[in-house]
């Protein structure tokens, strides 16, 4: 009867252990990329979310002659084990050596925990290292809501969030959430930007790639 007893105990502590798996009511992929890359010039890939798809073109207009600048995007986010794979297969699918990455996907995910987003950060850091193991890595803070949602993003997770990456990380931050913090004018709604708040934060990304390009080693 001991036995029986242990063997339950051990399948209950093995079921406490399994990792959660927490689906939105609509996943999505995007990916975008350069109508013509010019082979003389670096590679640039946006990991993000809407938040970035909706600067990615300005931040590919700002680099134009200077980068070549490819986007990939999905709602599966840290803490989510599909976010490995799926990079993995874009990284396979689109063939290229990336130079620079600027990454974060911080508006998808608010049915993991904060202990989860700390936990499974590493191994999403791991999975953009693996498929651009000599390209310089650029960190891009979640950025501030308007309003808080009761059921996911409120500023105050979305600081402490920032402060576990942050803690993390031994790479270039862009500041995303420092720059949008007081302009909640330049919301379109209580998450995305009007195209001034989208033009702002391009801008600064674009920056902060161009000064990574110009700096690296030749």
């Amino acid at each position: 009867m001991t036995g029986r007893i242990s063997c339950f105990l051990i399948a209950l502590l093995c079921l406490g252990q399994a990792r959660r798996m927490v689906t939105e009511k609509i996943e999505w992929t995007y990916s975008d990329q350069p109508a013509q890359a010019n082979p003389a010039l670096p590679n640039v890939l946006l990991i993000g979310d809407s938040i970035t798809r909706a600067y990615y073109p300005a931040v590919a207009k700002n680099l134009d002659g200077k980068a070549n600048v490819y986007y990939f995007a999905t709602s599966a986010s840290i803490g989510d084990e599909r976010l490995p794979h799926q990079l993995a297969e874009y990284y396979k699918m689109i063939g290229v050596a990336f130079d620079l990455v600027h990454f974060n996907n911080g508006m998808h995910g608010w049915g993991y925990s904060e202990e989860e987003y700390a936990k499974y950060f590493e191994e999403a850091l791991a999975a953009v290292r693996a498929g651009a193991p000599h390209a310089q890595l650029v960190w891009a803070s979640t950025t501030p809501v308007r309003k808080d949602q009761p059921d996911g993003a409120t500023n105050s997770r979305i600081e402490a969030r920032n402060r576990i990456a942050t803690v993390k990380l031994e790479t270039l931050i862009d500041d995303q959430y420092a720059l949008m913090k007081n302009r909640g004018n330049l919301h379109s709604d209580d998450v995305h930007f009007n195209p001034e708040g989208s033009a702002l934060q391009a801008a600064q990304a674009a920056e902060i790639i161009a000064k990574c390009l110009q700096d690296r080693p030749k």
